[in-house]
């Protein structure tokens, strides 16, 4: 594989007390599996729309619409991950690491600097740890799996290569709010 290169132009930012990070996860591998439900690579998924489950593998494996899957993978596990699902009958294998960014936003004030730039209910009977969904973040279409770590909520964000510096850019300037530092160079105005 090339070397990869992600359109995020700046490193991990968090606020100096740990109660937000912004980090840039665009260099995870991001399979894209459309499946009739009564096809095999459904079956082996089993993963229903709007949750998610950590294979085995390290593979993360999302129900991102009804019939469609995103498998989240090491970048080197791409072609792997993609090789792996079964493509007979009503199938299509889609590797798109390339042409989607993704940062994570994470720490006790994730859901308030999300809340800040996003239209969604974000509590924890909405949208539990595991959840996966579709919304707009900063005016920019994404998709979001809320992943916690360590007990901290914590929110997996996709969207199209050509928003992921804005989005970025974006994320930070909303968690400023919570003591995370602009770094220079970086804006949205």
């Amino acid at each position: 594989m090339p070397d990869f290169k992600s359109p995020i132009a700046h490193g991990p930012v968090s606020a100096p007390d740990g109660v937000v990070r912004v980090e840039d996860e665009t260099a995870t591998a991001k399979i894209v599996v459309r499946a009739g439900s009564d096809s095999s690579a459904a079956a082996d998924l089993s993963v229903p729309f709007g949750q998610s489950r950590l294979r085995a593998d390290g593979t993360l494996v999302c129900g991102t619409r009804p019939d469609e899957w995103t498998l989240f993978a090491a970048v080197d596990r791409a072609a792997e991950v993609a090789a792996s699902v079964d493509t007979e009958g009503f199938v299509s294998v889609v590797d798109i690491t390339h042409g989607r960014a993704m940062m994570r936003v994470s720490g006790p004030k994730a859901t308030a600097v999300l809340a800040k730039v996003c239209n969604i209910d974000l509590a924890d009977d909405m949208t539990p740890d595991g959840a996966v969904f579709s919304g707009s973040v900063a005016n920019v279409t994404c998709d979001l799996l809320r992943s916690d770590r360590a007990g901290d909520p914590s929110y997996l964000i996709s969207c199209e290569r050509s928003f992921g510096n804005y989005l970025f850019a974006a994320l930070v300037d909303a968690s400023t709010e919570f003591g995370a530092g602009l770094p220079a160079g970086l804006s949205i105005h």
